[in-house]
């Protein structure tokens, strides 16, 4: 059976069983015009692979829904798909004390259902591939589910900000415009009233968080777009120096076989070793671009 013909079964029955008409095998079939053997076993996928929340009423022989907000999948998941959300899981597993990882693992649950598809199950997954992050700063989860609403609301935040370097907290109203993950760590670019600068601010350093009833009008891409691209990792600025390192023959294959810059250049010397270059930002003070 082709994957178009078993989509518009299943959006057929999703229809007739959210309209509370109670369809069952035998009205799938002649629908369809499939063999009702056939039939329940599109009703068996949808109800154990796809999540649906049917049960069967013995009294209108038919199938209704116990939980009318199932959305049914646009099409049948492949195994690319899962691994892509299944990794997706895995990665943010302990970011934000685990708020993306939890919602990613329930998105996948509905969509895929508890037994897997193709006979390969979530667990399956999850012990064939692992990710691990070090040295990165962990995000508390009320922390980020108030910054990711208030950016996507384009609401006024205010935040108690404090930096290790004088370990002082600090007040301030920003203007939300990007999140970024980079190694495990959340990071904020915003707009600072008190600085009147953009600021990359980490979520880990952040407490007292409040959005405002106010919403801002957000500002072009173009006006911060530099404190996410150019310079190096989460240092950014406009003003950039180039770096050289030099590495001896000895270090230079593991210099050679990773990615340390999108812009990097790597001059091999003659005796084996070789130079990595690449820009990073130049500050004039260290509060420039980064709130430290």
């Amino acid at each position: 059976m082709g994957e178009n013909q078993k989509i518009l079964q299943y959006q057929w029955f999703d229809d007739q069983a959210r309209s509370d008409k109670y369809p069952n095998a035998t009205t799938l079939g002649r629908q369809f015009e499939i063999v009702p053997k056939t039939a329940q076993r599109s009703i068996d996928f949808m109800r154990d692979q796809l999540n649906a929340p049917l049960h069967y009423n013995p009294s209108r022989k038919g199938y209704f829904y116990t939980d009318k907000t199932f959305v049914l999948p646009a099409s049948e998941p492949t195994q690319e798909e899962m691994l892509a959300i299944l990794l997706a899981q895995n990665i943010l597993e302990n970011s934000a004390e685990g708020f993306i990882s939890r919602q990613i693992r329930s998105f996948s649950r509905k969509l895929f259902g508890k037994n897997g598809v193709f006979g390969v199950t979530e667990k399956r997954f999850r012990e064939a591939f692992s990710s691990s992050w070090n040295e990165y700063a962990p995000t508390q989860g009320h922390v980020f589910k108030k910054v990711m609403q208030a950016l996507l609301d384009h609401k006024y935040l205010t935040i108690t900000y404090t930096s290790p370097k004088d370990n002082l907290p600090l007040s301030r109203t920003v203007e939300p415009h990007h999140l970024q993950h980079y190694m495990g760590s959340w990071g904020l670019i915003a707009f600072c009233h008190v600085r009147n600068e953009w600021r990359w601010f980490m979520l880990s350093r952040m407490s007292n968080i409040e959005a405002k009833s106010e919403s801002f009008v957000p500002k072009p891409r173009s006006q911060w777009k530099n404190q996410l691209e150019g310079g190096f990792g989460i240092f950014q600025g406009d003003e950039l120096v180039l770096v050289r390192l030099h590495f001896n023959a000895f270090r230079a294959p593991w210099i050679r076989e990773q990615i340390w810059h999108n812009d990097q250049k790597i001059e091999e010397v003659g005796d084996g070793s070789v130079i990595l270059s690449f820009d990073k930002p130049k500050y004039r003070n260290c509060r420039d671009a980064m709130e430290f």
